[in-house]
């Protein structure tokens, strides 16, 4: 597949991180998941996080959302300690959308539904959430499944339905979690220019973990590799690549971007 990013952004990328993690650490009983780690993802953004299965990049978007808590260590959003602000809270107050790996969605509610129902809870003015709406179904193309119940939409179409779901609310930072486990190629590719799509046109911070190597450094500007509770190497894409370091711990010594 052709590389989605032929240039990697950086006008309008701040030095200003707006996710920010400081010797973080988090075990689950015995098992400790994540060990000491610092990182930052700078505004403006698509940042990736590749590893092995278990390896703790899921439990990174749980820590930023909210739903676990670090056993120590601190955690910032746009340059403000989060630990003590409930999930609800802190993903409305520092505008954090977050797309599931599975479901996200009402199995039984048409996509227009889905977008209602969500918007009713985000959107207080009721013209607006009726503009939102339709500028979602017509960003994404969806104006001839708006009538079909989500349960019976492709898993392309349920991940563009998602991710206009998570940005009903207007996030300033997005969280895609295995967005591209399972689908085709062609669907891949989509899903690739949507997103490179919403950092041009809506300057959204984009995290991305996935294990399609390929497909997530084709549209990130820089990635991690985490493995065995520590980031083992970052960098952009062709550097990452070539890093002894991510080549001992996830790539091995034949991988290529293209």
């Amino acid at each position: 597949m052709a590389i989605i990013k032929k240039f990697r952004i950086k006008s309008f990328k701040n030095i200003n991180s707006i996710i920010e993690f400081s010797n973080v650490s988090l075990a689950y009983g015995n098992r400790l998941i994540l060990d000491n780690i610092n990182f930052k993802i700078n505004e403006g953004q698509i940042f990736g996080m590749l590893g092995p299965n278990g390896v703790g990049k899921s439990t990174i978007f749980n820590l930023i959302t909210g739903l676990v808590s670090p056993k120590n260590g601190l955690i910032k959003i746009a340059g403000e300690n989060v630990l003590n602000y409930p999930t609800f809270l802190r993903t409305k107050k520092f505008k954090v959308g977050y797309v599931p790996q599975h479901g996200g969605y009402f199995n039984d509610l048409t996509l227009h539904d889905n977008l209602k129902a969500i918007s009713e809870i985000v959107i207080e003015n009721k013209n607006y959430r009726i503009e939102k709406i339709n500028y979602l179904i017509s960003k994404f193309e969806l104006d001839n499944l708006k009538d079909i119940k989500a349960k019976f939409l492709s898993g392309g179409q349920k991940k563009k339905l998602v991710i206009a779901l998570a940005l009903l609310s207007d996030p300033k930072v997005l969280l895609l979690d295995e967005c591209f486990a399972a689908l085709d190629v062609l669907t891949i590719k989509m899903l690739q220019e949507i997103i490179v799509n919403l950092q041009n046109e809506n300057r959204i911070t984009i995290c991305i973990c996935d294990h399609q190597a390929r497909d997530l450094l084709a549209c990130v500007d820089a990635a991690m590799i985490i493995s065995n509770g520590k980031i083992v190497a970052e960098d952009t894409p062709s550097n990452l690549v070539k890093n002894i370091n991510a080549k001992n711990a996830y790539f091995g010594d034949n991988f290529k971007i293209s």
